[in-house]
């Protein structure tokens, strides 16, 4: 357990609170009815805590060993460029606050310290202060904390349950979420936050936010159909932009983007901002921008447009189809590629975020997209990416295979032709009906479901989960094929990765014929570098 913060630590809790954000991200959209009911507040944090979570690691790219107020600096800034909506930017000042006291230390006294600042930051941040919102959580977190003594652990786990109290009262604070019976959505994203900075600092990963008792606590039956246009005399408009500017130019900012709107969320500091408004006259928004320095990735949204394509996108039907897999290796892509998918090229060490996803669905130039992960690792990703999308009416289906041979079953049965549901139900079953291992090299001593491993083990996985251990490629490898075609099957799939063994397909297509001598097999040469071998069993 940790006796001080440091840098490895804040990479550690960027990576938790991502993967947490992207599990509850569904969920937190259904809470989202403050301050304005459009069902996108997990999807803005996640993106968020995306942009830090990125910028910390190229923080340790550039440095191999940087102190912890350059991890810090790096992910609150990163998280000021990439913050989406209104809880976004909140979130981002409220990281900066944090990283400011921070780089003077990581004792237990500096991340108490840290947490009033954040909570301060935050509140500096939007124009008029509402409680019962992430304000409120983040206000809580920081009294306890600071009002408590002890170790790092007992810091982070006081501001955490303090958090959750918070988070259950905000019904109480705010009368439009007691009307929908809903938690504060932003709030709920703090809490997740705030527990994967407690799991980072005690190892107990990742357990903070996914606690079961407090999901059932804080997610209200009945809370969908909330992700609806505002009402009448709301403001048309959401404005969002990045803005150059001098310090000094920001309190005659804030008064214009006032007069303008509501919901007015400006954050960051030493001449970069995040400027969030809502408001009638987008045009005047930008221009009050210009006027105070260098405004630029501007993103208006209406909010009735896109509410109505929302609406539309179910009802349409057609307008070009493409299908865009994601795959690491060469081989791989040229096959996906040769039954007629976009193919996104992935980096084996780092997943696309959903950014590369956005780029890449848009480079396909249709109107549905069918997205096929390959990896379960990416379905957070891909559902921030699929969110946004949808937003600028592109119809997509995202199939959440795990392996690339589930994405080649589901290549094999794509038909165009077919009504856009009927071929993501047929897709769906194909991949669905696939089973798949591989076959690894442990790169160091782990525990597994088989027992422990050593670095150089070779490792079999069925389905995701480690199932046997040895030293022998082919021996292993028979093993594997030997287990899943026990189960039956109607065809074996096999894929080799880089540096496999010239002879491992060909004792394999014997180990298959002798076993079962009705089944086909089909080999393929894939040049991915995560595993040796891939087997696919239909």
């Amino acid at each position: 357990m940790l006796d001080t913060l440091d840098a490895t630590t804040v990479r550690t809790w960027c990576r938790l609170a991502l993967t947490a954000l992207g599990q509850a991200r569904e969920e937190i959209d259904a809470l989202n009815v403050y301050p304005v009911p459009d069902g996108d507040t997990g999807t803005n944090l996640y993106l968020t805590v995306e942009s830090a979570a990125e910028a910390v690691e190229r923080c340790f790219a550039e440095q191999a060993d940087p102190e912890l107020g350059s991890a810090m600096a790096a992910g609150a800034r990163g998280a000021l460029i990439g913050a989406q909506g209104n809880s976004g930017v909140i979130l981002a000042q409220w990281l900066r606050g944090l990283a400011e006291v921070l780089a003077l230390g990581g004792e237990p006294a500096d991340l108490r310290k840290g947490l009033l600042r954040a909570a301060e930051s935050a509140y500096q941040a939007v124009a008029e202060p509402v409680e019962g919102t992430l304000l409120t959580v983040a206000a809580a977190a920081a009294r306890a904390a600071a009002q408590g003594a002890g170790s790092l652990a007992e810091a982070t786990d006081t501001a955490y349950r303090a958090a959750r109290e918070a988070l259950l009262r905000t019904p109480s604070q705010l009368a439009v979420l007691a009307e929908a019976g809903v938690v504060d959505a932003g709030g709920r994203g703090l809490v997740a936050i705030l527990g994967t900075l407690s799991d980072a600092v005690t190892g107990k990963t990742p357990m903070g936010p996914l606690r079961q008792e407090f999901v059932r606590e804080v997610r209200p039956a009945g809370c969908e159909g909330h992700e609806r246009p505002p009402g009448p005399g709301h403001p048309a408009f959401e404005v969002i932009y990045l803005l150059d500017a001098p310090d000094q130019a920001l309190p005659t900012l804030r008064a214009e983007l006032a007069g303008l709107g509501d919901s007015l969320v400006v954050g960051g500091g030493d001449g970069l901002w995040n400027v969030h408004v809502h408001v009638d006259d987008a045009g005047a928004a930008v221009e009050a921008g210009v006027r105070a320095g260098r405004p630029y990735q501007i993103r208006i949204t209406h909010f009735a447009e896109a509410a109505a394509r929302a609406g539309e996108r179910d009802r349409e039907t057609t307008a070009g189809r493409a299908v865009l897999s994601v795959v690491a290796g060469a081989g791989l892509a040229e096959l996906c590629e040769q039954a007629g998918a976009h193919v996104l090229h992935a980096d084996p060490d780092r997943p696309p975020a959903s950014a590369e996803l956005v780029t890449a669905v848009r480079r396909c130039a249709a109107h549905e997209v069918i997205l096929l992960l390959n990896d379960p690792e990416l379905r957070a990703a891909a559902g921030a990416a699929a969110d946004q999308l949808r937003q600028d009416g592109v119809r997509i289906a995202v199939l959440p295979t795990r392996s690339p041979v589930q994405g080649l079953a589901a290549l094999a049965v794509h038909e165009p032709a077919r009504r856009f549901d009927e071929d993501v139900v047929a897709m769906t079953s194909a991949a669905g009906a696939t089973r798949y291992a591989e076959l690894a090299v442990a790169e160091g001593e782990s525990w597994t479901m088989a027992g422990v491993c050593q670095a150089g083990d070779v490792l079999g996985l069925i389905d995701g989960d480690v199932v046997v251990i040895g030293e022998d490629l082919v021996a292993i490898g028979e093993e594997l094929l030997g287990r899943m075609l026990a189960a039956g099957g109607e065809l074996v799939t096999l894929v080799l990765g880089e540096g496999a063994p010239a002879e491992l397909a060909d004792r394999l297509v014997a180990h298959a014929r002798r076993q079962r001598p009705e089944v086909d097999t089909v080999v393929y040469d894939g040049r991915q570098q995560s595993a040796t071998l891939l087997i696919g069993v239909e």
